[in-house]
């Protein structure tokens, strides 16, 4: 099963009629902007996916911008967007990517299988002229199913101590400005966790945000001396580009790593945590 699919695949299904749900997951800093965008423009047949609200938990220095969501909550989702556990799903977001990502994994860790993201997001359907519609969207048309948290790994920041002290693999997923501690707009501190290695998602995608071929994929790891997800530890600053390099691990047939999703966001708040800054 691919992680990703093609604008052209996703067109054709749509066409032929193919049981799939599209969500958009759209999110801008001004309260409301997102679903604004999507009621503008979006994939025909899509539902609206509001990543601060579905995907994510309630932001704390404790927790991190972009924790867990509550799996409660997530099922509250679930029926809105009428998902079951045999739901094809593909997610797209407005060509970035860190969203679209941020729903793919959320999805998969709530115990879905069948979830993709569309390559390219929707700026890769725009440049081949396909239909764009507005309005509000597709309905549910069905209850939807039962979350079953877990269904992928997921590393909390006791368990990357452990990790680090047992000589185990952390991946920072940020850019490389952030890693080094020269940018930080976003959380309290700059730098990165003392031992990670720098595998920046950008660099497994192109500069259309398409991602790169399996072998380019399995190439950049191996910079880094990484030829499997197993013993891996992945972070970003709180989940969204981390799960990016995640799909991009899964395309290339990497395997599963575990996902410290609440990140350097919940690292750099506790003034206990050490920081290491350079490369």
């Amino acid at each position: 099963m691919s992680t990703f699919v093609s604008a052209q695949a996703l067109r054709d299904d749509i066409y032929h009629g193919h049981r799939q749900t599209v969500l958009g997951v759209f999110w801008e800093p001004e309260e409301g902007a997102g679903h604004r965008r999507f009621e503008s423009e979006h994939v025909p047949t899509a539902l609206f996916c509001d990543p601060a609200y579905a995907l994510a938990g309630i932001p704390s220095s404790e927790d991190g911008r972009n924790p867990l969501p509550e799996p409660h909550h997530l099922q509250d989702w679930f029926r809105r967007w009428g998902l079951a556990e045999d739901s094809r799903v593909v997610v797209y977001d407005e060509g970035r990517g860190p969203m679209a990502a941020r729903a793919w994994w959320i999805l998969r860790w709530a115990g879905m299988t069948d979830v993709r993201i569309l390559d390219g997001g929707l700026r890769a359907w725009d440049s081949l002229n396909l239909p764009i519609v507005g309005g509000p969207g597709n309905f549910a048309t069905s209850n939807g199913g039962e979350v079953r948290a877990g269904s992928l790994p997921v590393a909390g920041i006791d368990e990357v101590r452990d990790h680090l002290a047992a000589g185990g693999v952390l991946v920072d997923a940020r850019d490389s400005r952030r890693f080094a501690g020269r940018r930080e707009i976003l959380d309290l501190k700059a730098g990165h966790i003392p031992g990670a290695v720098n595998i920046p998602a950008a660099d497994l995608y192109d500069e259309n945000r398409v991602v790169c071929s399996p072998e380019e994929i399995r190439a950049r790891f191996a910079r880094e001396s990484i030829t499997s997800g197993e013993g891996i530890i992945v972070y970003s600053g709180s989940g969204n580009h981390s799960a990016m390099l995640l799909a991009a691990m899964e395309r290339a047939g990497l395997g599963v790593a575990s996902h410290y999703v609440c990140g350097w966001s919940q690292w750099s708040a506790d003034p206990e945590n050490p920081v290491e800054r350079g490369v």
